[in-house]
């Protein structure tokens, strides 16, 4: 079940902003991970620039944005190269806040990046 509060923000009674705050679950979470990492070779070979980490936490960053409905002001921007390490950073900070209840991300990560098998 998705949970979703709505905040209005009147400007001028005519303009209404809406925000919707998406949680994910432990589970929502564990099932976009292995689904990625089951299509990751096709992602990589789809997605040539970067190492597979990158391409892979790049990937799940990109399905977070859209599974949580960020605003472009909420999407993480980078300056410079981003590398595997600033796509996990930029992941966590996602996360945060936007858990339907505490989970430690870092294992699914880690298994996502090749880390642990």
């Amino acid at each position: 079940m998705t949970q979703c509060s709505i905040l209005i923000h009147y400007v001028g009674f005519r303009n209404v902003w809406f925000n919707c705050f998406v949680k994910i679950s432990e589970g929502e979470f564990a099932r976009i991970c292995e689904d990625l990492k089951r299509d990751s070779e096709s992602i990589v070979k789809h997605n040539p620039i970067g190492t597979e980490e990158e391409i892979m936490l790049w990937m799940l960053l990109s399905c977070l944005v859209s599974y949580l409905s960020l605003s472009e002001i909420e999407t993480p921007c980078f300056t410079g190269k981003p590398d595997a390490g600033t796509y996990r950073d930029a992941i966590l900070f996602v996360l945060k806040g936007r858990k339907a209840a505490e989970f430690g991300a870092d294992r699914y990560l880690d298994d996502l990046s090749g880390k642990i098998s």
